[in-house]
């Protein structure tokens, strides 16, 4: 009966000592997750030459900070396998929000154009005589067929700030497919439909300027 009783007490030693080894190995190597990837947009065309210099007469533009519709107002990196699903992958993120991450691609843009005397990132106490307000509707790879693809959309609104009306408003969206299945060829593609509308909203803005009601111009008496 003694000899049960050791032999008991000799196993219960042993493992609480394998536990405290496990334990102490554990606090050397910590269990950990699958590591998160970040993807950003980036200013695809800022080694391209500015376009001619806007004239004294040209008008200034602030660009307010863009802003998101729901389910594209954080980082996650949003994709459809149905229609109208919204998805977000488990393992990739968005260096930051697409509103935050468009609005230096927008005045970047909008400076090399040529269309303006100055161009602006908003909020800013500057007198400009325009604001470009423009709002990121959708961001997302779409699988609903093969490629899959990304698919970019804004909605953007041209504001004579003397007058606070709009002078022109316009919904934007391209697509473009993606090299690969998966959040890297989607986040590739989406840099192109970025590309495509950023070209397209810089001529939209153009435009508006030119067809802006005349600046009063300040009497020298």
């Amino acid at each position: 009966m003694k000899t049960m009783l050791q032999r008991s007490m000799v196993l219960a030693g042993a493992g609480m000592l394998v536990a405290a080894l496990l334990s102490g190995c554990s606090a050397l190597n910590p269990l950990t997750g699958p590591s998160m990837t970040h993807y950003s947009l980036v200013d695809a065309q800022a080694a391209t030459p500015a376009a001619t210099q806007a004239g004294p007469a040209a008008l200034t533009l602030i660009v307010n900070p863009p802003h998101a519709a729901a389910g594209f107002d954080s980082p996650r990196m949003v994709y459809l396998r149905e229609a109208d699903k919204l998805e977000y992958f488990a393992e990739s993120e968005w260096v930051d929000t697409p509103a935050r991450m468009l609005a230096p691609l927008v005045v970047a843009s909008l400076a090399r154009s040529g269309g303006f005397r100055a161009v602006v990132q908003g909020p800013s106490t500057i007198a400009a005589d325009l604001r470009l307000t423009v709002q990121v509707l959708r961001l997302q790879q779409e699988f609903l067929g093969a490629p899959s693809r990304a698919r970019f959309a804004v909605r953007a609104y041209v504001v004579d700030n003397a007058s606070r009306k709009v002078l022109a408003s316009r919904d934007f969206e391209a697509t473009a497919n993606a090299a690969g299945e998966n959040a890297a060829g989607g986040a590739q593609a989406a840099n192109q439909a970025v590309q495509s509308v950023l070209g397209e909203l810089a001529a939209f803005c153009a435009q508006a300027a030119r067809d802006a009601p005349p600046r009063e111009v300040p009497s020298r008496g």
